[in-house]
């Protein structure tokens, strides 16, 4: 994902090895993925296009 002005561009992929790029990250609890794109869309990095979008698999009624 980047931002350009007002503009967000999405994309599916291809994405970057993590190994090669992680620099840290952010967990956000939503309620759907084009509001994670909207918070994701205010990081100082999305201008430069280096944000990435995940889904997290949820753990929500598994025991352990």
């Amino acid at each position: 994902m980047s931002v350009t002005g007002e503009q967000v561009v999405t994309a599916d992929g291809p994405f970057a090895e993590a190994k090669e790029l992680l620099a840290g990250f952010y967990l956000v609890e939503c309620e759907s993925l084009d509001r994670a794109v909207q918070i994701a869309a205010r990081v100082p990095e999305a201008t430069l296009g280096l944000v990435e979008v995940r889904p997290v698999m949820s753990l929500a009624g598994f025991e352990l």
